[in-house]
């Protein structure tokens, strides 16, 4: 039996605001994962998008799920970037906004013609990869590497996040290794997050993957969004900066498994 059979005959089910409103079952067990994924958001500055698609595809379709989670993320994107504003450090944009732009492109195109879930477990090998070569330095003690960096990890971050609702681990790398306070690397990925959002927003729209349905049923998810992040700064205020890189490594580590799985 697949894995919402025991909830009943549903039909196909969507995020449609249609089908969540005909389903609250669905419409809570979507609610409660949203709310995880940007509680997590908030804590650490990334995972959202890739803790939401890798939980709600099991529910909904990948190519349903990955615009809902876009358009959420840009909500994210936007509360933790006007937040955190003062805290961005611009230098790192530079790089990362035009690799992440080229990557973009190239990933819009492979969700709109292909399978895209075929490719998931290169991406699990990469992130697990990174997150032991982490733990076997250190999150504290990872060399420092130059800003350019940004540029080819930035295309990798793109070609990810069209393609699994989050470009998180490559960036988070770049960003780990470029040795910013916490409150900086949050602040940081928001203006990288914000800037691949809109894009992918237009992109989406032009190959018809954001439909109509789809835009009134991200109201519906609206809510567990705000409530999480809301929750989630909390906790991120009170953090030390140790405790702040080990649970990066975590998430990206749970990430890669599931990819992997």
């Amino acid at each position: 039996m697949n894995v919402w059979g025991w909830m009943g005959s549903a039909g196909d089910p969507s995020l449609a605001f249609d089908f969540l409103l005909a389903h609250p079952v669905f419409w809570v067990l979507a609610a409660a994962i949203v709310f995880l994924a940007f509680y997590v958001r908030s804590v650490i500055g990334f995972g959202s998008g890739l803790i939401s698609v890798a939980l709600l595809t099991l529910l909904f379709p990948i190519k349903e799920v990955v615009p809902v989670v876009l358009v959420l993320d840009l909500l994210g994107s936007v509360l933790l970037g006007a937040y955190d504003f003062r805290q961005i450090h611009w230098p790192e944009l530079r790089w990362l906004i035009p690799g992440s732009f080229l990557g973009l492109l190239v990933g819009s195109f492979i969700l709109a013609d292909s399978d895209a879930q075929d490719l998931t477990r290169f991406l699990g090998l990469f992130i697990l990869a990174y997150v032991l070569y982490a733990i076997l330095l250190k999150p504290e003690r990872l060399p420092k590497i130059s800003l350019p960096w940004g540029l080819p990890l930035g295309i990798f971050g793109g070609v990810i996040g069209s393609l699994y609702g989050g470009g998180g681990p490559p960036i988070v790398a770049y960003l780990q290794m470029r040795h910013l306070e916490k409150r900086a690397f949050r602040a940081t990925f928001q203006g990288i997050a914000l800037t691949d959002n809109v894009l992918r927003l237009f992109l989406y729209i032009f190959l018809a993957l954001l439909t109509g349905p789809l835009a009134l049923g991200v109201l519906l998810l609206v809510p567990p969004v705000l409530l999480g992040l809301w929750i989630g700064n909390r906790l991120h205020l009170r953090i030390n900066q140790r405790a702040f890189l080990r649970a990066t490594l975590v998430v990206l580590a749970l990430v890669g498994l599931k990819y992997l799985i």
